[in-house]
C-alpha cells in the first residue's frame, strides 16, 4: 500500500472513530442528564398534585383526569392498599379493573423513603416510561404516581445525535481531503528518494528531491553525501580490479578461479598457454577442464574443501606444480606452474653430477693408491711421509664426497629403489652404531636406544635404514662435546595413517632457529668452516631426507642452541607400494 494512501486510510479513520466515540458519549451523557431533569421535574409535578388534591375521593378520578392532560403527563392515585383511586388514561368505571400497583418498585420505594422511581414498559400501555412516586395527599391517598414517556428525551437526544454526525461526516470528509493532499506532499519527495536510491544501485545519475520538511531534506543530505562516497570507492574499486587484472594476466603462472558452480570466470594467458586453451573460446567448466586422473582428483579435492599444496603432475610434456583450494564463495582457486624447464636443469645437473663423480672416482681411487704407497716408502716424520699422509686424507675425502654424490644422484633420479622389510629397530640402531663405538669412546659420548611398545619394527629398507643411521650418528658427533649423550627412541604415530617415529637426539651444540629450515639442503653447512676441519661433506642430512621420503615417510629437525638437536624421521606403518 503506498504511503499517501496509507496517510489518508490512517488520517481519516482515526477522524472517524473520534467522531464516532463524540456521538456516542453525547448520546449517553445527554440522554442521563435529560433524565434526571425529567425524574426532578416529575417529583415536583407529583407533590404539586399531592398538596392540591381535594379530601373528597369522589373527585379523585375526574382530578386524575383533568391534571394529566394540564401537565402532560400520566397522574395515577394509589390508596396504602395498593388500589388505583384515579388515573390519567382509565376512567372510572375502568379503574376496578387495574392491576394493584401496592408491589411497584417506585411505589413501594416512595412507601418507604418518600420518593420512588422506576423506568419499565408499562403494561397497560405498552410504552416505556419513567414513573416517579412521592408519598402524599390528602387523606386516602397514599402514593401520588406521575410517569412520561421517553418520546421527548428521545427527540431532544436524536437531534443532539444527528446534529454532531453532520459535524462529525464534514471533519471526517475534511480531515480524508488534508490527510490525502498531506501525504501526497510528504510521499512526493521520499517517492523521488527512493528513486534516487534505485538509480545509485543501477549506476544512473540520480535526480535528489529539494524539501523543506528538515526529515526529509536531512535523508536527502545523507543519500547525497552517501553517493558522492560510493563513486570514489567504486573508482577505487574499479582501478584496483583493473590492476588485479593485469597483474593476474601477466603473472608467468597460471591461475585459473571459478565460481561456485564450477564456471571459471578467470583464467589468465600463462592458463591457456598450459593447457592449450583457445584464447577466444571461453573456457570449459572446471570440472570438464582436465582428462588426467590426477588433475581429475585434485580438482576434486579443492571442489570438497580440502587445500592442495605443491601437488605436482605431468600434463602433456609439461611438468607442473598445482596449488588449489576453495575460495570464501564457494568457487575453487587453482594456480598451475611451469616447471618444465627445472625439472629439466635438475636432470641436466643430476647427469652432470653423476657423470662427473663417476669420472672422478677412479683417479681419486690412484691418486689415494699411490700417496699410501709413498707414504708407506718414505721415512717417517719426513716431509715426504707428512705430504702423502695429507695427499691421503685430502683423497679419502673426496672419495667420500663422490661417493654421497653418487648415492644421492642414484636415489633423486630414481634408480635407487628401496625393498622394505619388516626391522628391529633397536637391532638396526646399534648395528650401525658399531662402527663408531671407539671414536664415541674417545669422545667419552655415550649411546643409548629407547623403543616404546608397537614400535619395535619398522618396514625399510636394510640398506637404507642403516645408511640413514650412520649419516646421523656420524653428523652428531662431528658436534658434540665431550662427555655428550646420543639417544635412539622409536614411538607408534597415531593419525595421519599411522607410522612409527624414529628421533635422534643429541645433546651437541645445537642449531641456530633460522637454519633450521635449509640443513637438509645439499652442501648446506652452519658452519662452514668447522665443518670443512671435521671433514664434513655438507650431503650426509640431503641424503638422509631423500631416503626417509623414498620410503614414503619425512625427516624434519628439533634444535636449542648449545643444548642439543633432535632429528625425527616417520615411516609409514605399511610399506611405500612403487610402479615397476
Amino acid at each position: 500500500m503506498r504511503l499517501a494512501t496509507r496517510f489518508f486510510l490512517s488520517a481519516s479513520g482515526l477522524v472517524a472513530v473520534t467522531v464516532l466515540g463524540v456521538t456516542l458519549a453525547a448520546d449517553q451523557i445527554l440522554r442521563r442528564r435529560l433524565e434526571a431533569e425529567t425524574a426532578a421535574g416529575l417529583e415536583r409535578e407529583a407533590r404539586l398534585i399531592a398538596s392540591h388534591l381535594s379530601t373528597d375521593s369522589l373527585t379523585w378520578p375526574a382530578a386524575a383526569m383533568q391534571l394529566g392532560p394540564l401537565i402532560g403527563r400520566r397522574v395515577t392515585l394509589i390508596d396504602a392498599s395498593g388500589r388505583v383511586r384515579g388515573d390519567t388514561e382509565f376512567p372510572l368505571d375502568a379503574l376496578p379493573g387495574l392491576e394493584n400497583h401496592g408491589q411497584r418498585p417506585e411505589v413501594l420505594a416512595a412507601t418507604a423513603v418518600g420518593v420512588g422511581r422506576a423506568e419499565r414498559l408499562s403494561a397497560s400501555t405498552n410504552e416505556n416510561r419513567m414513573y416517579v412516586a412521592v408519598r402524599g395527599g390528602p387523606p386516602g391517598i397514599t402514593v401520588v404516581r406521575v410517569s412520561s414517556t421517553f418520546a421527548a428525551v428521545d427527540a431532544q437526544v436524536n437531534a443532539v445525535v444527528q446534529a454532531t454526525a453532520l459535524v462529525g461526516g464534514l471533519a471526517i470528509l475534511v480531515a480524508a481531503g488534508l490527510a490525502w493532499i498531506g501525504g501526497r506532499h510528504l510521499a512526493r519527495p521520499l517517492i523521488d528518494l527512493t528513486g534516487a536510491a534505485q538509480a545509485i544501485a543501477e549506476e544512473r545519475a540520480p535526480e535528489f528531491p529539494d524539501s523543506r520538511i528538515p526529515e526529509i531534506a536531512q535523508h536527502a543530505r545523507s543519500l547525497r553525501a552517501m553517493h558522492g562516497e560510493l563513486l570514489a570507492r567504486f573508482s577505487a574499486l574499479r582501478r584496483e580490479r583493473e590492476e588485479t587484472a593485469a597483474l593476474v594476466e601477466a603473472m608467468a603462472d597460471g591461475v585459473i578461479a571459478t565460481d561456485a558452480r564450477g564456471v571459471i570466470h578467470t583464467c589468465n594467458a600463462a592458463a591457456r598457454r598450459l593447457l592449450r586453451l583457445d584464447a577466444m573460446a571461453p573456457p570449459p567448466p572446471l570440472a570438464e577442464l582436465f582428462h588426467d586422473k590426477a588433475a581429475r582428483e585434485i580438482v576434486h579435492a579443492v571442489q570438497a574443501g580440502r587445500e592442495v599444496e605443491q601437488r605436482e603432475l605431468r600434463l602433456a610434456d609439461r611438468a607442473l606444480v598445482i596449488t588449489g583450494r576453495l575460495l570464501p564463495d564457494g568457487g575453487s582457486l587453482l594456480v598451475l606452474r611451469d616447471i618444465s624447464q627445472l625439472r629439466r636443469l635438475e636432470t641436466v645437473r643430476r647427469d652432470f653430477v653423476a657423470n662427473v663423480s663417476h669420472e672422478l672416482k677412479t683417479p681419486l681411487t690412484a691418486i689415494a693408491g699411490y700417496a699410501e704407497t709413498l707414504m708407506t716408502e718414505a721415512a717417517p716424520g719426513s716431509h715426504a711421509s707428512q705430504f702423502a699422509a695429507t695427499i691421503v686424507a685430502h683423497a679419502r675425502r673426496m672419495q667420500r664426497l663422490v661417493e654421497d654424490l653418487l648415492d644421492l644422484s642414484r636415489i633423486e633420479s630414481g634408480g635407487w629403489q628401496p625393498e622394505p622389510t619388516p626391522l628391529d629397530i633397536a637391532a638396526a640402531a646399534r648395528e650401525a652404531w658399531s662402527p663408531f663405538e671407539a671414536r664415541a669412546e674417545a669422545a667419552n659420548v655415550t649411546f643409548a636406544v629407547q623403543v616404546d611398545a608397537g614400535a619395535e619394527r619398522v618396514h625399510a629398507d636394510p640398506d637404507g635404514l642403516r645408511q640413514v643411521f650412520s649419516n646421523l650418528f656420524d653428523n652428531a658427533l662431528r658436534h658434540m662435546p665431550r662427555g655428550g649423550r646420543l639417544a635412539v627412541s622409536a614411538t607408534p604415530v597415531s593419525g595421519n595413517g599411522g607410522g612409527i617415529a624414529v628421533a635422534i637426539t643429541d645433546t651437541g651444540t645445537g642449531i641456530p632457529e633460522e637454519h633450521l629450515p635449509r640443513i637438509f639442503e645439499r652442501f648446506y653447512r652452519v658452519d662452514p668452516s668447522r665443518s670443512r676441519e671435521q671433514g664434513g661433506t655438507g650431503l650426509g642430512l640431503a641424503i638422509v631426507k631423500h631416503l626417509v621420503e623414498a620410503h614414503g615417510g619425512r625427516a624434519s629437525a628439533e634444535s636449542v642452541l648449545s643444548r642439543g638437536t633432535t632429528i625425527r624421521l616417520v615411516f609409514p606403518a605399511q610399506p611405500l607400494v612403487t610402479d615397476s
